[in-house]
């Protein structure tokens, strides 16, 4: 049986949409660390730790990699950025 840690990186935002833009450019700089998992990424408020709002989106695309783009995005999933 193999343990799993996950690490807790405290940051401080000014409101929910500024947390999550922040938590999607931290992942997408860590993809590069192999151990990075963005589909787990969730913001949450300081005093309400427990109701997490999700960052990125959760659908898997072929090869099994994950979408990086926004939870709750338009249009279809993708592994690239849009402008």
């Amino acid at each position: 049986m193999s343990q799993r840690y996950v690490i807790h990186l405290p940051v401080v935002a000014t409101d929910l949409p500024a947390a999550q833009r922040l938590a999607r450019v931290i992942v997408r700089w860590m993809l590069v660390l192999p151990m990075t998992d963005p589909k787990e990424t969730a913001v949450s408020e300081g005093d309400h730790r427990l109701v997490r709002h999700r960052v990125f989106c959760d659908l898997q695309l072929p090869g099994s990699r994950r979408c990086l783009l926004r939870d709750g995005h338009d249009g279809a999933c993708s592994r690239r950025l849009r402008r």
